[in-house]
């Protein structure tokens, strides 16, 4: 389904840190300093906003560190304003230090490959500009030659029909990015997931890789308390779930139109899913529609949404299902408000509300965050 680039316009012009090209002037800090072990050795990879890029290697076995930070330019020590900018010449790059033990350069490739765009010249889905361009920068000739002998293997497999371009250069000097960009995805994996789903990065690799994507092990952030979304049995199900919530999670159900539990809830909070508990949508997203059922210009957290074509009713729809728990939830369509052009249509009976007060004390604890930006 075609995305709105409003959406992305709005995600990086936001004021909150949600991407890489905010233009927000942090103070420079040193972060992560390497290890000193000698038996590690250190890749160097440029895919775009480096927050995506660490992401795919933190909690990777073999990965000491991912670190983000800046090469190619001449001038030292740049910030990220200069590199933003794409005055300084810099690139936004990932430093991996790995076990050799453990993973080899090629296994760390293979990650690499499957987090970017390599037939983009330009740069990388929303990031456009020089300082967003892919690169695999070598540190000697076994390098290169893995480098290059991966690249031809990719090429040759059919699953790009356009030339690859992500260039394989000599590494030069690292300098890491400021401490706030470290682990972002970890320390905000609230904004991390919508700018990488909103940036076009995440629905891109899901249609090119499949099954086959390697996203990388993000964790939770500390005393998050977040659990997995697991779905009960079908006899638990219906012990749970009432006729109608049975009905239209499980069976594609629709309920009556302004005659539902939250068509015009004004309530500040968050909507799950009513079978696993999966955050799927916020307050702060909804409006009135009239069309008499929940309305929401985009999900809370674009990782546990599934849109499929439904061709029923003799009619192309998208249909919106939750990831973990494939409850029907309700249909997408391209006829919403801005910024994002999108009007997600969803069943009260497929949601379970959680007040804004309530989100502590019910483990989601992580989106309070949302609601104290929007407030100020």
């Amino acid at each position: 389904m075609k995305r709105s680039i409003k959406l992305v316009v709005l995600l990086l012009a936001a004021g909150t840190m949600l991407a890489c090209a905010s233009g927000q002037e942090p103070q420079a800090a040193a972060a992560k300093p390497a290890p000193a072990d000698a038996s590690l050795e250190t890749a160097l990879f440029a895919g775009g906003c480096f927050w995506c890029v660490e992401s795919a290697f933190d909690g990777v076995d073999g990965v000491v560190e991912a670190v983000s930070g800046y090469s190619g330019g001449k001038s030292k020590n740049p910030t990220y304003k200069d590199v933003s900018s794409g005055r300084s010449g810099h690139v936004e790059v990932v430093q991996v230090r790995y076990d050799p033990a453990r993973i080899s350069y090629r296994e760390l490739l293979d990650i690499f490959w499957r987090q970017i765009d390599p037939t983009d010249p330009g740069g990388q889905f929303a990031d456009r500009g020089g300082q967003y361009k892919t690169y695999v920068y070598y540190r000697d000739e076994s390098q290169r030659e893995q480098a290059e002998q991966s690249k031809a293997e990719l090429a040759r497999s059919g699953r790009f029909d356009k030339p690859l371009v992500t260039e394989i250069v000599p590494a030069g000097p690292f300098y890491p990015a400021e401490e706030y960009h470290q682990d972002y995805a970890i320390k905000h994996p609230v904004e991390y997931k919508r700018y990488r789903y909103g940036s076009g990065r995440t629905p891109y690799l899901e249609r090119v890789w499949g099954a086959d994507a390697k996203p990388g092990k993000p964790q939770p952030a500390a005393g998050s308390g977040k659990e997995r979304y697991v779905k009960p049995s079908d006899e638990e199900l219906k012990q749970k779930l009432s006729p109608l919530q049975y009905k239209v999670t499980q069976h594609e159900g629709t309920e009556r139109p302004f005659d539902n539990e939250f068509w015009n809830n004004k309530q500040q909070g968050i909507y799950v899913d009513i079978v696993s508990g999966e955050p799927l949508f916020s307050s702060l997203d909804k409006y009135d529609s009239g069309t008499g059922w929940p309305s929401f210009t985009r999900p809370l957290d674009p990782a546990n949404i599934v849109e499929k074509e439904d061709r029923k009713l003799f009619m192309r729809r998208v249909e919106v299902r939750s990831r973990n728990a494939d409850s029907h939830l309700g249909h997408v369509f391209d006829d919403g408000p801005q910024p994002t052009g999108q009007r997600y249509c969803i069943n009260s009976a497929s949601l379970r509300f959680i007040p804004k007060e309530d989100l502590e004390q019910e483990g989601y604890g992580e989106y309070l965050e949302l609601f104290d930006k929007a407030s100020r």
